[in-house]
């Protein structure tokens, strides 16, 4: 739906406040799901290429105008075709940010064997 200037002036307050709550939920899914998207693209990444600064590679790519566009027209077509599906991938791609895949099972950050495993094994 698009309003003219004049058209919002005509709605009923209570019509306005909808549309601003339904446009905030959409703004904030869409920020979600880009966020853990280029999350899961520099991850992926960083498993075959060295990255220097990864979070600094992250904000470039959230404040690149045409990705950050392009994802978001993405996610608003997923919403509107098939809502509950992408809520969960949205859940996999937060989850995803704090996965770490290249850790052996078993052990701390370090590497090393954490105390009690060897019972288990």
């Amino acid at each position: 739906m698009q309003l003219t200037q004049d058209g919002v002036n005509r709605l009923d307050p209570k019509d306005v406040e909808k549309y601003h709550k339904e446009t905030y939920v959409g703004a904030k899914t869409t920020e979600t799901f880009v966020d853990g998207f280029i999350s899961l693209y520099t991850r992926v990444l960083g498993a075959f290429v060295p990255i220097k600064d990864v979070q600094a590679l992250q904000n470039d790519l959230k404040r690149d105008y045409v990705i950050t566009k392009e994802l978001s027209t993405i996610v608003g077509s997923l919403a509107l075709k098939c809502g509950r599906p992408l809520m969960v991938t949205n859940t996999a791609l937060i989850t995803t940010k704090h996965v770490d895949f290249f850790a052996a099972p078993g052990c701390d950050a370090d590497g090393y064997l954490q105390s009690g495993i060897d019972e288990v094994l």
